[in-house]
């Protein structure tokens, strides 16, 4: 028996996701692990060689399942499980513990559950992709908790997104989640020059399915809600200061001033000074403080 293991200490009380040990086994004839009572979520992928897993469901009754490569089988926290190599063709997995406060609500999504516990993949190809994305956990075993959690991710969208019995509507969930870091990261830096690729290795993810992610989700591409949201910025500026309007692209990401009118007349329908001249508010509360100063 050849074994890989590998443990990451995380906190899950205020996490949403979180990756406790992952490793890869090559199993000799017949061997076994439990009965054990797990405390958190643990999944393997089952790359070759077949097995047996002895499960209970929600009424702990047990349930005998035959698994072979290509597939995979998840234990629940809280119920026992047993799970042992078939004696004449042991099994090779990879396998991932983790929690967190989503954890649930990912496995739900994958069509996962007590009296569902086996993972089909919906073609081949998919599967092959899911094992490799769990191998990147191995290959990069030095990777700071932040890394390993936004890999974590991934994996948990693939399993989602190639589960044949995957929940159809509920597949937005990850989407929403991944909306939301890109708009945060929007917010944190909007007055840089970011890009959507900056906004694609933020949520980590393919910069055209982070695009199409969302879109999905928002209904503009990440490139229009960024425009939208520094021109939006830059005509509170506008309104509220009496900052120029050079000064104002420049702390919106925009240095060139051409570059900046054009934007904001796109979004607009007029210029930056004309906005301002229909828009300006006047505080005349602090011009009085600045005569008696």
């Amino acid at each position: 028996m050849s074994d890989l293991l590998f443990s990451v200490f995380q906190d899950e009380r205020f996490m949403d996701l979180t990756i406790y040990q992952y490793g890869y086994e090559k199993c000799s004839s017949l061997h076994s692990f439990g009965p054990f009572v797990r405390n958190h979520y643990l999944f393997h992928y089952v790359i070759s060689g077949k097995g047996t897993l002895y499960a209970d469901d929600e009424r702990y009754n047990s349930t005998i399942y035959q698994i072979s490569g290509g597939s995979g089988f998840l234990l629940f926290p809280e119920y026992a499980n047993m799970y042992s190599a078939d004696k004449d063709e042991p099994w090779e997995y990879i396998w991932i513990e983790f929690g967190g406060l989503r954890a649930k609500e990912c496995i739900e999504m994958a069509g996962l559950s007590q009296k569902n516990p086996i993972y089909v993949p919906d073609t081949p190809q998919h599967g092959e992709e899911l094992k490799c994305q769990m191998f990147t956990f191995i290959e990069n075993q030095n990777a700071s908790s932040l890394n390993l959690i936004g890999r974590l991710y991934l994996f948990l969208d693939n399993l989602i997104q190639y589960s044949t019995s995957r929940k159809q509507l509920q597949g937005g969930k990850l989407s929403e989640f991944y909306t939301r870091e890109a708009v945060n990261f929007i917010e944190q830096n909007y007055a840089r020059n970011i890009t959507v690729e900056d906004m694609a290795k933020r949520c980590k993810l393919d910069r055209s399915y982070f695009g199409k992610v969302f879109k999905s989700t928002v209904g503009k591409s990440p490139q229009e809600f960024l425009i939208q949201y520094r021109m939006t910025k830059a005509a509170e500026a506008l309104t509220l200061t009496n900052a120029t309007v050079g000064d104002i692209g420049i702390s919106v990401g925009y240095p060139n001033l051409l570059h900046f009118s054009r934007a904001f007349k796109t979004v607009y329908g007029i210029s930056p000074r004309e906005f301002r001249q229909k828009n300006k508010i006047v505080d005349h509360r602090m011009k009085d403080i600045s005569i008696i100063d």
